[in-house]
């Protein structure tokens, strides 16, 4: 049943937004919780992570370095370059950014699986990625997007420091000490992790309901080019490095799937409302594009 469920993330995602055009002020008023919704979901995500898993970052070797690599390289470049290429006005331009510049979504497990990928490299970039956050993704926001718009690199950090490094690893210090059924790692965990995504997008879908029509349009665009270089990038980087078939699935899938409802968090806490719009289309398209490719290559 929760598997079933768990395949219905889109169709989750896609109520969310309709929930926030159709209530937009029950749903805006949920702005101030979506940090600590985030930083909830998180610590779910820490309590997946075993010591083996940690383990794993050591053994992981050459494809984990080359999967960061391209995890941080082709996406946030793509990303100002989607951005400069489309002439998007600057909030949309750092919400974009913001998007290329966060870790990799946790839901890009479950479709390296379905994908046939290497699911311990999955979980290992998965880790590693959200781990390096705290300095990457503010360097990266503070480098590409000032020039749109002011950015303050120390309470970047700060926030993902707090939404994201913090909660993971008390995760991680639970799951040391605590082992939850395989019921609540595999069912419920992932079920709260997209319900609270689902809720954020309606809640952004609200917030900037009076300005969707007008950006509507170009910021699918832009999540959509963003997305498709993810993928495919992802994919031709690591072959040209000799990554095997079920590695290169599993790193296209990890550098083109985001985390971006830390990219909506940190909109919403430091940029406004409509830099938060691009994470919350990338939470849909990417949700979209993830499992159908995966059911293309699980045919192979």
């Amino acid at each position: 049943m929760t598997q079933r469920l768990q395949t219905l993330f889109p169709l989750w995602v896609l109520l969310g937004a309709v929930w926030g055009a159709l209530l937009p002020e029950i749903a805006s008023s949920g702005k101030g919780w979506i940090a600590p919704m985030l930083a909830a979901v998180m610590l779910g995500m820490g309590l997946t992570v075993t010591t083996n898993d940690l383990r794993g970052l050591r053994g992981a070797g050459k494809p984990l370095l080359i999967g960061l690599a391209l995890q941080y390289g082709v996406m946030p470049l793509s990303a100002w370059g989607i951005a400069w290429a489309l002439q998007l006005p600057p909030e949309l331009a750092l919400g974009l950014i913001l998007v290329g510049a966060v870790p990799g979504g946790t839901a890009s497990n479950v479709i390296a699986f379905l994908a046939k990928g290497d699911v311990p490299l999955s979980i290992a970039m998965t880790t590693a990625s959200t781990l390096a956050s705290p300095l990457l993704t503010p360097f990266w926001i503070w480098w590409l997007a000032s020039s749109w718009l002011p950015v303050d690199p120390a309470g970047l950090l700060i926030s993902v420091g707090q939404i994201v490094l913090l909660p993971v690893a008390l995760g991680i210090g639970l799951r040391a000490l605590w082992s939850p059924s395989p019921t609540v790692i595999q069912g419920a965990l992932p079920l709260l992790s997209m319900g609270v995504i689902a809720w954020i997008v309606g809640v952004v879908v609200a917030l900037n309901l009076h300005q969707l029509n007008a950006a509507i349009a170009p910021v699918l665009l832009a999540v959509a080019l963003l997305n498709g270089a993810g993928l495919a990038l992802g994919y031709l980087g690591a072959k040209r490095t000799g990554l095997d078939l079920k590695q290169r699935r599993t790193v296209a899938i990890e550098v083109g799937m985001q985390n971006s409802g830390l990219a909506v968090a940190l909109a919403a806490a430091h940029f406004g409302g409509l830099a938060a719009l691009p994470g919350a289309i990338f939470s849909i398209w990417h949700n979209l594009t993830g499992p159908l490719l995966a059911a293309r290559w699980r045919r192979d």
